[in-house]
């Protein structure tokens, strides 16, 4: 297409949207709606799916060491859990330090301060994936000099079933939303163009190819999404960023974070302004189809 008939296709595209503004706002609007929903629905997910990251990276195994196990030992129980394929951390606790922490945890009204001390050294490995934790743990329990290996197998298979199950019905709202939203917008972007279907027939008995008539609608289609996405884009952002300052104080050290401001917004407000852009021009370009059979 040459750059003159490209450039009056732009000039015509934005006369028409001055001409029709109605219709634009009406289009415009359905966009801004539709995406906003959209766009508060993403960033909650995302969210909620860093969430379940974060919880699966903090899975750890306890690996309780032999009380016969001396320091020369002890260090060769490190050496070989480390050269185990899928471990990522291995941190060495010792029998005094999970004594301090047993009386933090239970008070010293135990009295367990007064006595020998019964319990054992132990290592906290974590698996490089999470979803390994069981295998890598059957690998460390073989390892001379260790006692027994804990890590709540029960408890994780129904963690990691869970966040597999949030995830996916996460997606299927997702996508669900977004197809709803395809269909809302197509049908009043379709209202738009059937208003002007006399404009289009007119065009091609003049002889206009389908090119030449499709262009005008589909950039169309592409401002009203632009202009659809900028509010929920604004308000997208001031939301999460009063969000992030009110609760990221209370938040601090905790296992829960918010995502960070940025890349996250960039990301979200990226996939909004694509999401408007592409439901516009395709939702024009399909609207447009049944007038060029002239």
């Amino acid at each position: 297409m040459k750059a003159r008939a490209l450039g009056r296709h732009f000039r015509e595209s934005f006369k028409s949207l001055g001409r029709n503004s109605w219709m634009t706002f009406a289009s415009a609007s359905a966009v801004t709606v539709t995406l906003l929903l959209v766009g508060v629905f993403v960033m909650i997910m995302m969210n909620l799916n860093k969430v379940a990251d974060d919880l699966e990276k903090d899975v750890e195994m306890k690996v309780l060491v032999e009380l016969t196990a001396d320091d020369a030992m002890i260090s060769q129980i490190e050496e070989d859990i480390k050269s185990i394929n899928g471990v990522s951390t291995v941190v060495y606790s010792t029998k005094e330090a999970e004594l301090e922490d047993l009386i933090k945890d239970f008070g010293e009204n135990m009295g367990l301060s007064e006595q020998n001390n019964p319990l054992r050294a132990a290592f906290y490995v974590k698996a490089k994936d999470p979803l390994e934790t069981k295998a890598v743990a059957q690998r460390v329990e073989r390892v001379k000099n260790v006692y027994s290996v804990e890590y709540g197998e029960t408890q994780i298979k129904k963690l990691f079933s869970f966040l597999d199950l949030a995830r996916n019905i996460g997606l299927g709202l997702i996508l669900a939303l977004l197809f709803t939203a395809m269909f809302l917008i197509s049908n009043t972007i379709r209202i738009t163009i059937v208003a002007r279907g006399r404009e289009i027939e007119i065009m091609k008995l003049v002889g206009a190819t389908n090119w030449f008539v499709r262009v005008p609608f589909i950039l169309e289609g592409m401002w009203i999404g632009i202009l659809g996405a900028i509010v929920p884009i604004t308000l997208v952002t001031v939301l999460y960023v009063n969000l992030y300052k009110v609760a990221q104080p209370y938040l601090e050290g905790e296992l829960f974070q918010l995502m960070p401001l940025t890349p996250f917004l960039y990301q979200v407000n990226g996939l909004i302004l694509i999401m408007g852009i592409f439901i516009g021009v395709w939702g024009s370009f399909m609207s447009v189809r049944k007038f060029l059979r002239v």
